[in-house]
């Protein structure tokens, strides 16, 4: 949750009182050292979760199609058309 919302001091202060004030939560100690943690290292954490979500601007590859229902319980489904599209992007060099 912290890391999603990427959190600044007084966000991260709030969510973790909350958090050891909650039954089966967090103790003090423990919401000390998260703190303490996500202080020494919040900008490392969100340029690894931006780099986990975007892709270069690489298509590598698409193949697409167009179906259409030939049988359905309700009279007006059939000839429906659906496109199907596939992509595979490239991500990080890979």
């Amino acid at each position: 949750s912290i890391a999603s919302a990427d959190m600044d001091l007084n966000q991260l202060e709030a969510f973790l009182t909350a958090q050891t004030k909650k039954q089966g939560g967090i103790t003090s100690d423990q919401a000390a050292v998260i703190a303490k943690f996500w202080k020494n290292h919040r900008i490392k954490i969100h340029e690894s979760l931006i780099n986990q979500s975007c892709w270069d601007n690489i298509l590598k590859n698409m193949n697409w199609r167009v179906d259409l229902k030939s049988q359905s319980r309700h009279v007006d489904q059939i000839n429906t058309p659906v496109a199907i599209v596939e992509m595979e992007l490239g991500k990080n060099g890979q």
